[in-house]
């Protein structure tokens, strides 16, 4: 099926990274539900929307195929990806593993500016918890926190890599609706991680994050579940 939807995030774009700009404004799409999962991306459409030819369309859609949010399939084009509970399992169990190495990399020897930023973060979770402001603003408020601390460990690669699956999991939150009945709780959650780096403690700050991503891993998984009508393994 095409895309047929109201201009949105699709509007008239100029030439500056224009891949890159094509590339933001359909993953921005994609993560709000405004392109469903299995929404097929016509490229002339999609261009028409946008004021480009098709040329940057497919090219921002290869940028999205790498960040896991399209899929290609030979002969019929680019489709928004579906997920499986399996596969959202996986990309939070990969998660555990890049970041907990970051936040250990941050204690041992990162960039100590992160932790009143981490602060900050916390309040603007808590702020954007508030009523008038809609659940991508916080899952993207969450994704910062997480971000922080891999720009803040000071290996460059721990960044790149999280950026690799930003977008993916922030479409796989905004897929179930939600995390918490109270977005404030989402905010808490953090609080442990920051204490323990605060504390230098590393272990702590290990157990810590793996507490809150594992925790995210169960609620993501279990309510897709749900969704899809499966069972619990």
């Amino acid at each position: 099926m095409d895309v047929d939807t109201d201009a949105g995030e699709l509007g008239p774009l100029d030439r500056e990274g224009l891949v890159q700009r094509v590339a933001r404004r359909l993953s921005k799409a994609i993560v709000s539900g405004q392109l469903p999962a299995g929404q097929r991306l016509s490229e002339s459409v999609i261009a028409r929307r946008l004021g480009t030819s098709r040329a940057p369309v497919r090219e921002a859609a290869r940028l999205l195929e790498n960040s896991g949010l399209v899929t290609y399939q030979p002969n019929r084009g680019f489709f928004v990806r579906s997920f499986t509970p399996t596969e959202l399992d996986n990309l939070y169990e990969f998660r555990i593993v890049i970041e907990l190495a970051a936040v250990r990399r941050l204690i041992r020897e990162g960039d100590r500016q992160t932790v009143p930023a981490l602060c900050a973060q916390i309040d603007v979770l808590h702020r954007v918890a508030e009523p008038g402001h809609d659940m991508l603003t916080q899952v993207e408020a969450d994704m910062q926190f997480h971000r922080l601390i891999c720009n803040g460990a000071g290996n460059p690669r721990f960044l790149a890599t999280f950026e690799q699956i930003a977008l993916e999991t922030e479409l796989t939150i905004m897929l179930i609706g939600k995390l918490y009945d109270d977005a404030h709780r989402l905010a808490d959650t953090h609080v442990p991680i920051v204490e323990a780096i605060q504390a230098d403690d590393a272990p702590a700050a290990s157990d810590a994050m793996f507490h809150h991503l594992d925790v995210a891993r169960s609620l993501v998984t279990e309510q897709f579940r749900k969704l899809e009508g499966e069972k619990p393994l």
